[in-house]
């Protein structure tokens, strides 16, 4: 069995100690509720369905495209906008009411699961989409999450109960005894890819896991691989970009645990040391793109001049071409405000305008594009606004690690998985142990 870490290592700081300034709070209160109007404006009044993506200034992308993901992290933002009390509490709850609603019976389904993407309009299947896995856990995080907040509101309680339970968990699994897939394409089936490495589907094991009647087994939270990466002095294990990291935890409240044998990992101080990691990297790379810096950092899946692109590091992930993705450090905020605020504020004072609009930062510029040209993305990601604005809540409230942690599925998934509770320098307090 591997010995347990029992202190935090000296490098990487407590984010609970990072003290903000009066400006840095307004700042982050600016910048959370330009996030929020995103989700606010960009929602069909008929069927609650968040867009996919718009344009900066607020006119629809094109095509009414939905996603259950940016829905997801939709919902979630009515919970913080409620509580800051942007908009009428009230107001909020109609709002999420109708998303429940209609997902409960009159979104397509298949086995609980929903598509990628869809019309918002009519909820017809888009982009010739998949019915997705880890969307759909997305979708049911904002659901529980509201759950959560409007707890004494039986309706919301039992739409979201009712389709959570709806959800056959063990169906996904496609006949392999402990690894999901990542869908399920209309016409053809199965996707022939699964969840069997490190990656933001963490949360989707959790609610398989944590399931009452669909569920499956907690032997599946440790079929998946943990590739392990060394990157000068940080080590950590990673599946892919940065937001691999963000993602499960803007709902999932890992602070001061770890899983059970043989691993031990704390999974919060992975992802922060994750990114630490990210900025050693890109300022790696300041001799090939002069504007990063220690600073001017952060490079993760991101509309870029060429499309969108999956990229990032440590390890290098490419083609990387001087792009910057404000997401990247916004969305690692809850982790290491330390380094992240910086690079946030410094984009908005060196750009101003530019980037930053209606909507918040556009999803991605690049300062020194050909002919060192100013490129700035016309449009922006809702999944991407959705994860700066919960990271900010959880570094300045922690509000939605509280409200989604009170549903019952992800606490029951963590004591059958076998998650121990550590606090820095104190010996871990065991939850009952994990079956077998």
């Amino acid at each position: 069995m591997i010995a347990v870490r029992s202190a935090r290592p000296a490098s990487i700081p407590n984010p609970a100690a990072k003290t903000l300034t009066p400006d840095d709070r307004a700042f982050l209160n600016d910048y959370a509720k330009r996030c929020f109007r995103y989700f606010w404006e960009q929602w069909d009044q008929h069927t609650g369905l968040c867009m996919d993506r718009a344009r900066s200034d607020g006119a629809p992308s094109g095509g009414y495209v939905a996603s259950s993901a940016s829905t997801g992290f939709g919902l979630t933002a009515l919970c913080i906008a409620a509580e800051h009390g942007w908009i009428p509490k009230q107001q909020a709850r109609a709002r999420a009411i109708t998303t429940l609603r209609y997902y409960w019976a009159h979104a397509f389904h298949d086995h609980g699961w929903f598509y990628h993407f869809t019309d918002a309009r009519t909820g017809a299947r888009r982009l010739n989409s998949e019915i997705s896995t880890i969307d759909t856990a997305l979708l049911l995080a904002g659901m529980l999450t509201v759950a959560g907040y409007f707890s004494a509101d039986h309706e919301i309680r039992l739409l979201a109960k009712q389709i959570f339970e709806r959800v056959d968990f063990a169906w996904m699994l496609n006949g392999n005894p402990r690894l999901l897939c990542h869908g399920v394409m209309p016409g053809s089936g199965f996707l022939s890819y699964r969840w069997a490495s490190y990656s933001e589907a963490s949360i989707l094991y959790l609610l398989a896991i944590g399931s009452p009647h669909r569920g499956i087994s907690e032997e599946s939270w440790y079929a998946w691989s943990r590739p392990e990466v060394q990157y000068e002095k940080w080590r950590f294990i990673s599946g892919g970009p940065l937001f691999t990291h963000q993602f499960s935890h803007a709902w999932v409240d890992f602070r001061h645990q770890k899983d059970g044998d043989p691993s031990y990992i704390d999974y919060f101080e992975n992802s922060q040391i994750a990114t630490y990691a990210h900025r050693d990297f890109c300022i790696s790379l300041q001799s090939k793109y002069s504007d990063y810096g220690p600073n001017m950092w952060g490079i993760t899946v991101s509309d870029s001049p060429r499309g969108y692109v999956d990229w990032g590091g440590p390890p290098y992930y490419g083609p990387i071409n001087g792009t910057l993705v404000p997401c990247a450090a916004a969305g690692s905020l809850m982790f290491a405000p330390d380094i992240c605020l910086p690079v946030l504020r410094e984009m908005q004072s060196m750009y101003g305008d530019q980037i930053y609009g209606r909507y918040g930062f556009a999803d991605a510029f690049n300062p020194a594009w050909h002919d060192k040209k100013f490129w700035v993305d016309q449009d922006v990601v809702g999944i991407d606004l959705g994860i700066s604005l919960l990271s900010m809540e959880n570094l300045l409230t922690g509000n939605v690690w509280r409200w989604f942690m009170r549903n019952q599925y992800v606490q029951s998934a963590m004591e059958r998985i076998g998650f121990q509770i550590a606090t820095p320098g104190i010996a871990l307090k065991a939850r009952p142990a994990r079956r077998t």
